[in-house]
């Protein structure tokens, strides 16, 4: 058995005036210290974060993995818990939080997220239950992944997680518009990081990726059951595939020009 004395909340945020509030809110009875890594903001951000008393720094946002490890290394206790700040504890997970304070087993402890789109909570469709790792001891391993799509590795490969009871509340999209401009955002990143990697999707594939995908999510992942929410989740999912491939083909096409110019 090994007691929590202290957990570090950590945020990152840019411009998140309209959720920070709530995330904060549900993070302070948990909390023995909440820091938040800025990227800048130019609107209510930190003037929110002040009314709660957190560590708030400004960093130049360089990508998502390197701004959540530059903020767990700010945090003042080795045990971290990461979220997002569109992300809040549900009350559930909270009391699992405060019994793990006293009880803690593992490195790492995993935690269902439950999405909120356009103000439906979406059940399937490949969206939930979208476990993550989220609270951890630092000093254990750290973020990794492929940006924009980070995730908390240990660095004992062959370690066990811990799972807590309860949801992380994801308020994803408030509207359709936000979740196709967040499309473009993250497929471009995406595609960057992959072409860099040496990927260069087939044409097959580019074919028929996106309708595998729609398949996955709408009948595989029973996305029907979420009604004409889950059709627009599968519907745009697809589409965000579509779109990383042709644009990955485009940068591994540019890469390849200009390694031929170099040579």
């Amino acid at each position: 058995m090994s007691k929590i004395t202290g957990l570090s909340a950590v945020i990152i945020t840019f411009n998140e005036e309209r959720n920070i509030r709530r995330c904060l809110e549900s993070l302070v009875p948990v909390a023995d210290e909440i820091v938040v890594v800025d990227s800048f903001s130019t609107d209510r951000t930190a003037e929110i974060c002040q009314e709660f008393n957190v560590k708030f720094i400004c960093n130049r946002f360089e990508g998502h993995i390197e701004q959540k490890n530059f903020a767990a290394t700010q945090a003042k206790f080795d045990w971290v818990l990461s979220l997002d700040a569109d992300e809040a504890l549900s009350e559930t997970l909270r009391n699992s939080i405060l019994r793990l304070k006293a009880d803690a087993q593992q490195d790492a402890y995993l935690m269902n997220r439950l999405t909120n789109y356009c103000g439906t909570w979406v059940h399937h469709s490949g969206w939930y239950p979208d476990t993550k790792a989220r609270l951890w001891n630092r000093t254990k391993g750290n973020w990794g992944g492929t940006n924009p799509h980070d995730k908390w590795e240990l660095y004992d490969k062959k370690a066990s997680y811990g799972k807590l009871s309860g949801d992380l509340l994801h308020y994803s999209y408030y509207s359709i518009s936000e979740h196709i401009k967040q499309i473009e955002y993250f497929s471009e990143i995406a595609a960057k990081a992959e072409a860099a990697m040496g990927k260069n999707p087939s044409i097959i594939k580019l074919l028929v990726g996106p309708w595998l995908k729609f398949i996955k999510c709408y009948l595989i992942k029973r996305g029907f059951l979420d009604g004409y929410t889950g059709y627009i989740i599968s519907r745009l999912t697809a589409q965000a595939t579509f779109i990383k491939y042709i644009k990955t083909r485009r940068y591994a096409q540019e890469l390849k020009q200009n390694q031929q110019l170099k040579s």
